[in-house]
Parts: C-alpha cells; structure tokens; sequence
C-alpha cells in the first residue's frame, strides 16, 4: 500500500517572477486573490513587493532579487517547506541558463513539489479539488512504486 503524506489545507507556495513579467503577475494574482488569500507565499524581491500589495497580507520574503532568491527558494524546496512553485518566467533558453531555473526546477522536481509554469497551469493548480487531498509521499525509484504495489504505480485520490 502506498503511503500517503497530508498537505495542510493551506499551501506554501513560492513565486518565481522574471522582471519583464511583473505586470501579468499584477493581473494575475488580483484576479486570482480569493484563492491566493488562504495560503502562505513566499517570494524574493520585486515579486513580494507586488504581491503583497495586490493581495493585501504579508508574504514571506526570500533575500535579494528574482536570481538572489533562487538559492535560498531551493533550501525551502529542499526542507520541504514549499508545497507549489509557480513561474512567471521569460522562457528565453539563455536566460533561463543564466539565472539558475533549470537548477531550480530540477530541486522542486527531485522534491515531488507541484510546478506551474505559466498562468493555465497555475489557475488549474489552484482550482483542483486536489487541492485539499492527501498526496502521496516521495518514492526514491520507480521500482519502489511497482514493489509496493505490485504493478504499475497508480494514485489512488478518492
């Protein structure tokens, strides 16, 4: 039987935000604020600046800018500390070299953490009836899964 880890009702969740994309994050989370509202953010720089003025409450802030952040956003992943990522990125491959989201991406990964990578996803995240669910906990190999299940791995939500 798989075993199961429960994620608070309320998510720790970390935005990612690239400068050229802070007015859709404006846009974004006002339209978005009734869900926002229930849940513990987290984000570095500009990105809290503006979320903390368009939601109204206090947000964790990471040290440093968009690149600071990435560091000390990793160790949050890292300590299972952070439930969901959500990325307001500018998808340019060299960009994306340079400032560390590939490396980041591979921590939230490796960590079983959910990611959202652009406002679809992240709107379809926030509105899952998941949401609320157990989800179930880390497995080191796929292998593991199949052991413990004696077939191929399925997620049992209901």
């Amino acid at each position: 039987m798989m075993s199961t880890v429960n994620i608070n009702n309320t998510k720790r969740i970390a935005f990612v935000v690239h400068e050229d994309k802070k007015s859709e994050l404006i846009e974004w989370s006002y339209f978005n604020k009734d869900l926002l509202m229930q849940h513990e953010i987290t984000a570095p720089g500009n990105a809290a600046n503006i979320l903390e003025g368009t939601l109204n409450k206090t947000i964790n802030r990471l040290p440093g800018g968009t690149e600071d952040g990435f560091a000390p956003l990793g160790s949050l992943i890292a300590e299972g500390k952070i439930d969901i990522v959500i990325f307001f990125w500018n998808t340019n491959e060299t960009q994306m070299q340079k400032n560390g989201i590939k490396t980041l991406l591979r921590t939230a990964l490796a960590n079983n953490v959910i990611v959202a990578c652009n406002k679809i996803t992240a709107a379809f995240i926030l509105t899952s009836s998941l949401m609320n669910k157990e989800k179930p906990e880390a497995t080191s190999s796929y292998s593991n899964l199949v052991e413990e299940n004696g077939k191929s791995p399925r997620i049992k939500v209901a």
